[in-house]
């Protein structure tokens, strides 16, 4: 018989620290958003990334929510370039 490990989220399940987790979610959290932003606007992937300050293919890899390849930092400047602020929000945990 094996020992299954329960998650509070996939971020826990497949980061090797807590700290990870946090990043990997609120990543993915600002990816969710900024993706909503661009597709309320209708905008083409090509129309979107010269609104963000970023390529074409950037803006794919953000759409299909490929987490490893944004860091926070990048986040927030394609927010900023789209006339957002960020806010962040400490809970417990």
């Amino acid at each position: 018989m094996t020992k299954h490990e329960t998650y509070g989220s996939v971020w826990d399940a497949i980061a090797d620290t807590p700290e990870q987790a946090a990043n990997l979610r609120a990543r993915a959290e600002l990816m969710q958003q900024i993706a909503a932003i661009i597709e309320a606007g209708g905008w083409k992937q090509a129309e979107a990334a010269e609104r963000c300050g970023v390529t074409q293919p950037r803006i794919n890899d953000l759409l299909r929510g490929r987490v490893s390849r944004f860091s926070l930092d990048a986040l927030v400047n394609i927010a900023t370039a789209l006339g957002r602020r960020v806010h962040l929000a400490l809970e417990a945990a």
